[in-house]
């Protein structure tokens, strides 16, 4: 029998699954570029076979920002399936386009129920490209998912040899190597060059597989849009998600967490019409603090959760309440 574990590797498409024209071609392959499928990736890079036994999982073949809700609940229901089995793999490692890796990320890290380790990473170069991130992004994961000493860390984010928690990591960068980071609270640990992992923290916040969000037999989610504040925003954008169905809209707002007085006007009206409201910051770090007047107005303060995480846990957290103050506890607690 093998002592390797062994790791499922799910293909959902982005970066890591494309070849450039020419080894320079760093920036045009995303219209231009062979699209490839897991089996190919993971054919690219024999090395990673010498750490786990590898099962490549197709599942899609999309940039990351054609990724949909109905994508993220296909997937839970994919690595449910493989994690309930009979061959159940001891991890998984999904990889992902990195404009919404950190989404997807958050969405697993707020709805997985099972024990293995799930690391999600990516490529910011194809794998042809001259100096490619793709194969040790893809050994490193592969380290991580299949290593007892990261079980019950919830979902995990492998990138550039560095471990991140998948509730506050977030792309920096469009095009540099060091693009993922956890700005406020910094990494969890990094897989260093002997294959060793080294963890140094752990994530306090709620996380899979203890969650109490079950999205099972979901064929949607509800919708949630972002609107931002900038200096004279009116009330349009607010009004035009309300218009278009939301349920909860997400303020990217100026830190500390103020929007413009058209758009106060706006979000009354919203509210109105029972529509809940979550304050972000645009800031991309810090925490939004849920001040009097947001009490009083029932508004749902993000804490440290930057726009696009918000969204992701008002979504899920509206499958279980639409009650601001019920919410709000959701937000406190993941």
């Amino acid at each position: 029998m093998s002592a390797r574990p062994r790791v499922a590797v799910i293909g959902t498409g982005g970066t890591i699954s494309l070849d450039g024209r020419h080894s320079l071609d760093l920036y045009e392959y995303m219209e231009f570029g062979t699209r490839n499928d897991i089996d190919a990736i993971v054919g690219r890079f024999p090395e990673i076979a010498d750490v786990a036994d590898i099962e490549a999982v197709p599942f899609r073949l999309l940039p990351s920002s054609a990724v949909s809700a109905a994508d993220w609940l296909d997937l839970v229901k994919l690595i449910h399936r493989l994690a309930e089995g009979p061959d159940a793999p001891d991890g998984f490692v999904v990889t992902h386009g990195t404009a919404t890796l950190e989404e997807t990320a958050y969405f697993l890290n707020l709805t997985l129920k099972i024990p293995q380790t799930v690391v999600v990473t990516g490529a910011q170069r194809p794998l042809n490209a001259l100096g490619s991130d793709a194969g040790p992004n893809l050994l490193c994961a592969v380290r991580v998912a299949g290593a007892q000493e990261t079980r019950g860390l919830g979902v995990l984010v492998v990138f550039n040899e560095e471990i991140h928690g998948a509730r506050d990591v977030t792309k920096t960068s469009t095009n540099r190597l060091q693009t993922f980071q956890s700005r406020d609270l910094g990494v969890l640990g990094y897989v260093d060059a002997d294959g060793r992992i080294a963890l140094y923290a752990k994530p306090v916040r709620r996380h899979a597989p203890d969650v109490e969000f079950d999205v099972a037999g979901l064929k949607g989610l509800p919708r949630v849009d972002i609107c931002m504040t900038y200096a004279g925003a009116d009330g349009a954008a607010i009004r035009a998600c309300a218009g278009a169905g939301a349920q909860a809209i997400v303020m990217a707002s100026v830190a500390p967490g103020i929007v413009t007085p058209d758009q106060n006007d706006a979000i009354d009206d919203a509210q109105g019409d029972g529509i809940v409201i979550v304050q972000s910051t645009r800031a991309g770090s810090g925490r939004a603090l849920r001040r009097t007047s947001m009490k009083e107005r029932a508004i749902v303060a993000a804490d440290n959760l930057i726009p696009q995480k918000a969204r992701v846990l008002a979504m899920v957290g509206l499958t279980l309440t639409r009650d601001p103050e019920q919410l709000q506890t959701l937000f406190d607690t993941y």
